[in-house]
């Protein structure tokens, strides 16, 4: 016999959703639900109205961000209409995809007590859910009276974290919770978000990593509707191909299996399929997984016992001596707060040493936060101010995916559609040298993420010289030709990319984990 129905904590009925301004709905028309207790992973390429369908659970679309809903929206049993957004705070935890969108620039003590604050807890009771919350995502309490303004964006996203589960909200919705995040830190907040018995629904581009802690997948298609809506076991048996031509990235095995179907079985861990490969293979997935080796140049850039500060902080970075040439792809890695963005800031020349030298022309950043490069009405305005012609002007907007919202004002852009005009604007604008990405994958579809890996190797072929910082070791390994590795206030290691991700022991204590590559790399070895 079955058991009485669980009840629905957020039911959308028919419902789309379309931006002020926008020709068409960004969502639907979809039905779908959350039950209570159930985890929901929600998937989809960028731009197919994930972040929306989640702001509109509580209302932020369309009371604060402007636009237009049809169809019902039940959360918690009463419509979402019925109350304020924020009157939903004590139901609903949110976590943005941007950390600055929820933090109020306090201390870190004080941001991850202002949920309880505003709900009325006793005073007496807040230090321990503060202690309590703190302990759980693993923030140091020295961190307790540091400013949010001086921490990094990883640590942000920590303390926003923290913050939601000191709120103690029966539903959470998580917009990429994971994107600023280093990989072990990015598994404990799925372990924490995604908890046997929570409700909650997640929005993530990579979904390989959290299959196992969720109940359901709904994939989102294009145009805002869904595509597909299964148990976590079905996504790669059933629907890896179809879910992979939308641009949702999808394990490496099943990847491999789709471009070679003789080669990987995907429902065998890969180490396992692997073992079936003869190694007449070792070039196709050499070259599945590693850059074509492109000959360097002359030296772009190169620090010199330099001791990196940020802005207005104290020195994070001592004795770094680096050097990026012409034709070359490095890759900065390290755990959130390690001092990548800062490191990325000093090779442009854009944040002054406190010690050391630099020598090089300066560089052009594309910022961790994308909106940091806008100033024009339109994308393709924002395009057109990089002074090429209306020919040029249309095949880069068609080569980042932008023709389709050419004409939108670049703030109304979905996140991951402002990261690839941010990086447009940097890669295309074809004055500068050496060019610093900043976490260039948050945000990113798979498809857009594969296509930026091409460019970035392209631009590197005519003579152009990259650093890439990120916590994406599948990406470092694709497009990098040395790495850098940034723990303890320092350089832990500077050599070849694939050497890196050989070195687990390494790895593992500056807090990262090998690439889903790594079985490869392991195989490769052998084989060669």
């Amino acid at each position: 016999m079955r058991g009485p129905p669980v009840p629905e904590a957020l039911t959308y009925q028919d419902v789309a959703l379309q931006h002020d301004a926008a020709t068409a709905p960004a969502v639907g028309p979809v039905s779908l639900h959350l039950c209570v207790g159930e985890r929901v992973l929600l998937m989809g390429p960028s731009g197919a109205g994930k972040s929306t369908l989640l702001h509109a659970a509580t209302g932020l679309f369309p009371v604060s961000i402007g636009g237009a809903r049809h169809g019902e929206i039940v959360l918690n049993g009463r419509p979402v209409d019925s109350r304020r957004p924020a009157d939903w705070a004590d139901t609903c935890g949110y976590l943005f995809q941007d950390a600055a969108q929820t933090l109020a620039g306090f201390t870190v003590r004080d941001e991850i007590a202002f949920g309880p604050e505003n709900r009325g807890v006793d005073p007496a009771e807040i230090h321990d859910f503060v202690a309590l919350s703190m302990r759980r995502v693993g923030i140091p309490e020295t961190w307790a009276d540091r400013r949010i303004t001086a921490l990094s964006g990883g640590e942000r996203q920590l303390v926003a974290l923290a913050a939601l589960l000191a709120q103690g909200a029966p539903v959470t919705l998580a917009d990429e919770p994971a994107a600023s995040l280093a990989p072990m830190a990015a598994r404990r907040m799925a372990e924490l978000l995604l908890a046997p018995g929570c409700t909650a629904m997640v929005v993530e581009h990579k979904p390989g990593p959290i299959l196992d802690h969720v109940d359901r997948c709904i994939a989102l298609g294009a145009g805002g509707r869904v595509m597909v809506e299964v148990p976590p076991r079905d996504v790669v048996e059933r629907h890896g191909e179809a879910l992979a031509e939308a641009g949702i990235a999808l394990p490496l095995a099943t990847r491999l299996h789709t471009a070679w179907p003789d080669l990987i079985d995907p429902r065998l861990p890969l180490s396992r399929a692997l073992r079936r490969v003869v190694p007449a293979h070792a070039d196709r997935l050499r070259a599945a997984i590693l850059p074509d080796p492109i000959e360097a140049g002359p030296e772009l850039v190169t620090l010199d016992r330099a001791a990196c500060a940020p802005p207005f902080g104290p020195v994070v970075l001592r004795d770094v001596s680096l050097t990026v040439r012409a034709g070359e792809v490095l890759a900065i890695l390290g755990p959130n707060g390690a001092g990548k963005s800062t490191l990325a800031g000093c090779l442009a020349g854009l944040v002054p040493l406190k010690a050391g030298t630099r020598k090089g022309a300066p560089g052009a950043v594309a910022f961790q936060n994308p909106e940091a490069h806008f100033s024009r009405e339109s994308v393709r305005a924002e395009i057109e101010g990089l002074g090429h012609g209306p020919e040029v002007t249309g095949r880069i907007l068609a080569d980042w995916s932008l023709d389709r919202v050419a004409d939108q004002h670049p703030f109304t852009l979905s996140q991951g559609q402002k990261r690839r005009l941010a990086l447009a604007l940097i890669a295309e604008a074809g004055r500068w040298p050496l060019l610093i990405l900043d976490e260039p994958t948050a945000g990113l579809d798979g498809g857009t993420e594969a296509a930026l890996a091409r460019r970035i190797r392209e631009l590197a072929r005519e003579g152009r010289g990259i650093a890439v910082s990120t916590h994406d070791m599948d990406f470092a390994l694709a497009v990098a030709d040395r790495a850098v590795l940034l723990d303890r206030g320092g350089v832990e290691f500077c050599g070849s990319c694939p050497d890196l991700m050989r070195d687990r022991a390494r790895l593992t204590r500056a807090g990262l984990l090998p690439p889903e590559a790594a079985p490869v790399l392991d195989w490769l070895d052998a084989a060669c």
